[in-house]
Parts: structure tokens; C-alpha cells; sequence
């Protein structure tokens, strides 16, 4: 079908996930996406973009992997799907298990399989109050989380996000989920602090989990300091409490790491992860459960745990990710991810040496963001959608974050992108940021 008669079909049709229905309306779609190769994306008018944010932070890999179309479809032609319920299994998804208990921290070593990342964090929102409950502990149900943390939009995870734009929509759950300071904001002592202090006002007997990112994504990428980790294990062990690390960003080589928590080396109880395990070939996510948690769901969760999804464990996507996480570390990924991430800081130090207009900017392997610096006599006039426009407007497909105060352009390219390909996104950006200053000083010179 020609351009003009999908742009059609998709306004009568496709409502569009976390989308202005308005502007899909007003405007169509913004881009209609044909393939994909490599950091590349083109559109069905033949238009190319550099894929500066893997879609949604998740396709590590890269585009247009035939090996992966390949492993999908044999296993399809042998067994596409079948349930995991009622104790049915299959070698692919026993596979996978083993594979994820390999890589994740050494106490790690169980998964419980979902369709994606808020169904893998409202999964361990509902293990880690079932892990309580059959211990007799019926009030350590509530979630402490993180402001400014975005854990998925299903009803648990929702309600954890610390992002109140995505309460909005719908609302969330008044109880059983509370908010403490992040250390981006103010630092290890104050957030720990804040931690504590949510956790007295709740009731220590109360709490289930603490549920954190590691790095967060949608938060701005917000990396915390180096000692935070190591005092948040601190205090989970202090108070009992379980420690969840989102990992559905940061899993699976994004950060340098396989697991973004390795960095601090502290070990999780619990991790929840998606995206990176099939770099968005395949929906599937996680949960990876220590070895404490197994043994007390194996001794004391009786009868049939009534959690699961129909997609859970599915062959077709398990037989996709054993081939995505060979690709991984066949082809040193997760080693480029940490020298392609130096570049691409070096890059962005040198845009922020050269124009006063950026703030603080901040890597952590292929994570990063650059801070775009309010100006005094506009302070509510956001710039970074601004940036984003020009950058779409050179080929390059980003993501600003704006929530509260916040002016940033974050970035999530594929970890297979090129020392070249930085240079030219570098380039890119360094023209984008210094048009929309250039319009800025003309608009203020107008005043």
C-alpha cells in the first residue's frame, strides 16, 4: 500500500502505545518503519535513521539479524508453543533457565519466565509478597521504590514507577507502594536516608521488597554514585527486606556489564529482566530468584502457584534468546558496549565543552543522557524535544525525558554500532544542539 492509505488506516485503527492519540490524529504517524539493519532503521518512503535509542532501549543485537529470523523459524517448524503450566515444559525454555542462572550472580539461580518487563516486575512484586506469606508473614506486602524510577505500565509495576505522569492515566494503587528520594537528586546519605525513613513511616514488619534500577532509564538515565549499592544492600539486610534490581534496561550488556548491578558488586535477591534477552526479536522477560527464595518457595509454597501468563516460558521466544545471548558473547558485545560507551562520552564532553547550552553529561557503557541547561529567563521552556526534532530532522531517531524539571536527551544505540557510527551521531547531535541554540538566542533577542 502506498504512504498516504496506511497513514489512513493506521489513524482508524491503530491506537498507538504512549502516543498523543491527538497528534496521531492531527498528523498521521510520525515515521512508518519498513526494515531494519544494523544501527539502522528505514522508512517505507526510503528515508534511513540512525536508531540512536534501539527502539526502546532493547534491541542490543542490532537490526535484521537473519540468524535470529533463522533459529525462529526451526523452532517453529518443530514446536512454536507450547504452555509451561502444570509442570509441562520443553527444552528450549529449560535451556534459557540455565543459560540466565550462568550468567546472573552466583545466588541466582532460578527464573520464572513473562512476556515482557512490567510483567516480569509485577511478577516479583506478587513472588516476593507470596515468599512472606507462606513464611506466616501476611504484612510485608508494601513496595518501596524510587522516585523517578519507571518500573512498566501493568497495575504493580505501574504503581511502583516513580514517575506520577503515568499515574495519570488511570491512577494506581494508593497502598502498598511508597516512594523514596533517588540518589541522582541528592546523593547516597540523603537518598539511604530517604529509604529509611519510608520504611519507619510504613512499618519495618511491613515491608516486602525495595524494588531499584540500577541505572535509571526513563528516569533520564540516571547513574547513582559509586557507593549506593553496596549501602542499599546495607539497609535491605538490616531491615530483612528483599532487594529487587530492575534490570530490564540495563540487563543483558547495555551497561559493559551483563547485568548492571555487577558493576557495584553486590548481589540482588531477586532480578527482573526483558528487552536485552532477545534485543525485542522475540516479547519475553523474567524473573531470576536466589537460591534463598527457591528453597522456601519449594519447601513452603503448597498446592499450585497461581501466577503465570500463557506466554511464559515460550519455546519459540526461549530458542530466540539462547541465540541472541550466543551473539552477545560470540561477538564481544557487552566488551563493546563499555569502549563504544567511552566514545560516545568523549563525544558528548566535547558538544558540552563547546556550547554553554549543555549541563551534565553521563555514561555508563551504551546508557547515556546529556543535560540540557534551563535558560534564566525562560527556566519552563524545555529544549531537549527541541534537540530531538533536529536530530529526527538528520536521520537520527532519540528520546528526551522531561518529566519535572528535568531537560534531557538520552541515548541507547545498538551495542554493535562502530567507533565511526559514534563519530557520526556525535556529529549529528553537535548540530542539532547548536540549532536550537542558535533559535533560542534568536527568540530571546525578539523579547
Amino acid at each position: 500500500m502506498n504512504m498516504k492509505e496506511l497513514i489512513e488506516l493506521d489513524k482508524k485503527h491503530f491506537i498507538h502505545p504512549t502516543s498523543s492519540i491527538q497528534l496521531q490524529q492531527e498528523k498521521g504517524a510520525k515515521l512508518i518503519i519498513e526494515k531494519g539493519e544494523g544501527i539502522y532503521l528505514t522508512t517505507i518512503d526510503g528515508k534511513v535513521f540512525i536508531d540512536a535509542m534501539s527502539s526502546l532501549w532493547n534491541v542490543n543485537i542490532g537490526h535484521g539479524r537473519t540468524e535470529i529470523a533463522e533459529v525462529a523459524m526451526e523452532q517453529m517448524k518443530k514446536l512454536a508453543y507450547s504452555s509451561a503450566f502444570s509442570t509441562f515444559s520443553h527444552e528450549p525454555a529449560i535451556m534459557l533457565a540455565k543459560k540466565i542462572a550462568d550468567l546472573a550472580p552466583p545466588k541466582l539461580n532460578a527464573v520464572f519466565f513473562t512476556s515482557g518487563g512490567s510483567e516480569s516486575n509485577d511478577s516479583a512484586i506478587k513472588l516476593v509478597r507470596h515468599y512472606w506469606k507462606i513464611q506466616g508473614q501476611h504484612d510485608r506486602n508494601k513496595i518501596i521504590s524510587l522516585k523517578r524510577g519507571y518500573h512498566g505500565v501493568a497495575v504493580g509495576a505501574t504503581s511502583a514507577t516513580g514517575i506520577p505522569e503515568f499515574w495519570n492515566m488511570a491512577g494506581h494503587m494508593e497502598t502498598g507502594f511508597a516512594h523514596a528520594k533517588n540518589p541522582y537528586e541528592v546523593g547516597t546519605i540523603k537518598s539511604i536516608a530517604s529509604i529509611r525513613e519510608v520504611i519507619e513511616n510504613e512499618g519495618p514488619e511491613t515491608v516486602a521488597a525495595l524494588l531499584v534500577e540500577p541505572v535509571q532509564g526513563a528516569g533520564g538515565v540516571l547513574i547513582p554514585p559509586s557507593d549506593y549499592f553496596q549501602e542499599v544492600r546495607k539497609l535491605c539486610d538490616e531491615y530483612g527486606i528483599l532487594f529487587v534490581a530492575d534490570e530490564v534496561i540495563t540487563g543483558f550488556g547495555r551497561t559493559g556489564k551483563m547485568f548492571g548491578i555487577e558493576h557495584w558488586n553486590v548481589e540482588p535477591d531477586l532480578i527482573t529482566f526483558a528487552k536485552g534477552v532477545t534485543s525485542g526479536y522475540f516479547p519475553l522477560g523474567g524473573v531470576i530468584v536466589s537460591d534463598e527464595i527457591h528453597e522456601v518457595l519449594k519447601e513452603k509454597s503448597e498446592g499450585v502457584l497461581f501466577h503465570g501468563f500463557t506466554y511464559s516460558g515460550h519455546p519459540t521466544g526461549a530458542a530466540v534468546a539462547l541465540k541472541n545471548i550466543e551473539i552477545l558473547e560470540h561477538e564481544g558485545l557487552v566488551e563493546n558496549s563499555r569502549l563504544m560507551g567511552e566514545e560516545l562520552l568523549k563525544g558528548l564532553k566535547e558538544i558540552k565543552a563547546e556550547l554553554r547550552i549543555v549541563g551534565d553529561v553521563r555514561t555508563i557503557g551504551l546508557l547515556g543522557a546529556m543535560e540540557i541547561l534551563h535558560d534564566p529567563i525562560s527556566p519552563n521552556l524545555k529544549l531537549a524535544p527541541r534537540v530531538i526534532e533536529a536530530l529526527h530532522e538528520r536521520g537520527v531517531i532519540c528520546r528526551a525525558v522531561t518529566y519535572d524539571d528535568s531537560d534531557i536527551i538520552c541515548f541507547s544505540p545498538p551495542l554493535t554500532i562502530t567507533k565511526e557510527q559514534i563519530q557520526t551521531l556525535i556529529e549529528k547531535l553537535r548540530e542539532s544542539v547548536l540549532t536550537v541554540k542558535q533559535e533560542l538566542v534568536s527568540q530571546l533577542l525578539k523579547l
